[in-house]
């Protein structure tokens, strides 16, 4: 029997099960996979080489990261295809979405927003978002600055907001879904997780680190520039976070070994695990197989159905 919240009647999905935007990884195909498991998934917009690109697909729903890039981004030229291609569902990601919202709400499309903190997720709601993802301290990407892990940050969000609330951050099992729950979450954001599947269009060697890695494989990078984000850990994060802690480091220090280019190519798409940045979270901790999306998620649903059902059923004793 699915598990039904207030975030899977909103979007209509089967599974309160959602696989964020992921630069590099969210393409139409696995989007499609993570789909039509009964999940919620994002194409990744800035993936695509054009907002022509955009187009040329119709994803459940389209990833749209707002942050400052050495390249300029067409952005008005992605919302508009965005618009036009019927997409349903818009997660905002990165900068404050106000800008964006006039056209999309426009259109009728829904949008989350995903935020760090519960400051940034109060805003959001204020702006007229559909619901909020927030991401703890074990997340992969941007975790923020305040590193305030999920156990504390996602009861803190769901107390001050009214809006549906996806849980994000270090969350890769049927465990990690029901916990969430609990702390009064409506839903899940998985992306190492799903990162690990056999649909997933990255390497199988990075997928099979995946699975080696454990919990503590991960290097906070950045922190210096008041943009920590969390990476595999591997020769290059580690070489960068060598670097941050010389005296007068700036990021030009380690711009070399930072391209976000030359982690998708030489990593993504070489299966060089040593080649560049790749992003990743604790969950990888969690991870002892690669599934395909189907089965990942079945698995979540039916073993969340038996914790709920019978492991804490059974710790309720009457006198």
């Amino acid at each position: 029997m699915p598990l039904r919240t207030r975030f899977t009647e909103m979007f209509g999905i089967e599974h309160p099960i959602v696989c964020g935007g992921m630069t590099g990884v969210g393409t139409a195909s696995f989007i499609a996979a993570v789909a039509n498991a009964g999940a919620l998934g994002f194409l990744t917009a800035l993936t695509q080489p054009t907002p022509q690109a955009l187009a040329e697909d119709r994803p459940f729903g389209v990833n749209l990261t707002i942050l400052p890039t050495i390249k300029p981004v067409p952005y008005d030229e992605y919302l508009d295809v965005i618009v036009r291609s019927g997409v349903k569902v818009v997660e905002t990601a990165g900068s404050n979405p106000a800008p964006f919202l006039p056209p999309l709400q426009a259109a009728g499309i829904k949008v989350i927003h995903k935020a760090t903190s519960v400051r940034h997720s109060v805003t959001a709601e204020r702006l007229g978002v559909d619901a909020v993802s927030i991401d703890g301290f074990e997340c992969a990407g941007h975790p923020g600055e305040d590193d305030i892990g999920g156990l504390v940050l996602i009861p803190a969000a769901a107390d001050k907001l009214s809006l549906p609330l996806i849980a994000s951050g270090g969350i890769a099992d049927a465990r990690g879904l029901v916990a969430a729950l609990a702390l009064g979450a409506d839903a899940v954001n998985m992306g190492t997780r799903f990162q690990a599947t056999v649909e997933s269009p990255i390497h199988d060697n990075v997928k099979r680190q995946h699975v080696l890695n454990d919990e503590r494989a991960t290097n906070l990078v950045f922190r210096p520039f008041h943009n920590s984000a969390r990476v595999a850990r591997n020769s290059i994060s580690d070489e960068i976070a060598a670097r941050e802690r010389q005296p007068g480091a700036t990021f030009a220090d380690v711009a070399d070994l930072a391209s976000g280019v030359r982690g998708r190519r030489e990593v993504l798409e070489g299966g060089d695990v040593d080649g560049g940045l790749w992003w990743a979270s604790q969950a990888q901790g969690l991870i002892s197989d690669v599934p395909t999306c189907e089965e990942l998620v079945s698995r979540m649903v039916r073993e969340a159905e038996e914790i709920v059902g019978s492991r804490l059923r059974g710790l309720i004793t009457t006198p």
